[in-house]
Parts: C-alpha cells; structure tokens; sequence
C-alpha cells in the first residue's frame, strides 16, 4: 500500500504551486518509475473550494477526519493563510512536526508557519524576509534563521517562495526519496530548464 501525502490547499490556493510535486508523487517521472506514494487533499472541510484559477476541488479529508499514518504534509499557497479559517490546520501541524513528519510550505503559506512559530529555530525561506516579519509580526523571531534562497531544506522542514515550485518539488521528493538523487535532479532540470536545453545536456 502506498504511503500518503497530504497536500493541504485553502480556498484560493495557487494552482502553479503544487503540479511538478504532485505529479512525482501521484504517478511516475520517466520509463514507468513510480514513486511509493499517493497524493490526497485536506482542507479545513470536505466543501468544494476554489483556486485562483477558478479549478474547483473537493478535497478528500477536512481537518476531523485525516488518517493518523502519513508521510507528509505539504502546504500550498494562496491568498487564505492569514485568515481566521485557516487556524484550524494548526493541530495538524503541532502534530506532525511532535511526530517528526516531513512538512513542506510554500509562497504565503510560510508566513502561516511563522505566525505559528514554527520557523524560529529552522533555517527556511519564504517570499521574502519582510512578508515574514510583517504577517506574523511578534510570533516571529526566526529572522537570523532566513535564508535567502529559492527553497530551503533543513531537517524535515521545507520552505519555499512562490516561483520555487520546481525547488520546492526537488526538494520534497529528496526529503521522501520518492525516487534515485539522479531521477529527481532529471526530473528538475526537464521543468527548469525545459525541453530543448534538457536535451542538450545528453546531446
């Protein structure tokens, strides 16, 4: 049986942030090479949501009912971290970082970390230092921890900003080891560097 991720998305969640992840995950990269896990959606309920970009989603857990035995959590973007709903994921982070769970933020949902406390004794990235140190104001005290990077990786903890979803990506499935060091860095450089410039490293 394969191993769950939870990718945990709000209403007006960003679409871009999550594919390359996803579909690592979910299905397979290259030559029939699949990865030992499946991806579900959690939200604060089972109620339909919509993205940015107008998808709707009928995610597969609300907060009361995920399953106690999963491999990661990961939190995808959006314009809802900051508001008042989004608190009730809080007990699903408190217990995954207490059990050691691989989480992953990225974009805005990093600053929903700080304002948590999550990130004050963890190397980490977000959008930028600011965004941090406004959204979560006196409930962050990290600033000598941030790293300005695309993605930052430190223990099981993985932060990312909103133009990282292929570091981010990377960085997740290396954490999981979903699939070989050498696949994953394959699979990144077909995203980040697209079709004809990936093809010209094995010309």
């Amino acid at each position: 049986m394969k191993k769950q991720v939870l990718f945990v998305i709000l209403e007006k969640f960003a679409d871009y942030e999550y594919p390359l992840l996803a579909n690592a995950l979910n299905g397979e990269i290259q030559d029939n090479k699949t990865s030992p896990y499946e991806v579900k959606t959690l939200s604060v309920s089972t109620d339909p949501i919509k993205s940015i970009g107008g998808f709707t989603i009928i995610p597969d857990y609300g907060i009361d009912n995920y399953p106690a035995d999963y491999a990661a959590i990961v939190l995808i973007g959006g314009n809802s971290w900051r508001n008042e709903e989004a608190k009730k994921i809080t007990p699903l982070l408190k217990q995954a970082f207490s059990a050691g769970k691989i989480v992953a933020a990225i974009c805005d949902a990093t600053v929903f970390l700080a304002m948590n406390e999550f990130l004050n004794d963890k190397k980490h990235t977000s959008n930028s230092l600011n965004s941090l140190t406004d959204g979560a104001r006196e409930q962050y005290t990290g600033s000598a921890n941030y790293v300005n990077e695309q993605a930052v990786r430190d223990g099981n903890l993985i932060t990312a900003n909103g133009t990282a979803y292929p570091e981010f990506a990377k960085e997740v499935l290396s954490a999981l080891e979903a699939y070989s060091a050498d696949d994953i860095e394959n699979y990144y450089n077909y995203f980040k560097l697209g079709l004809v410039e990936m093809m010209k490293m094995f010309a």
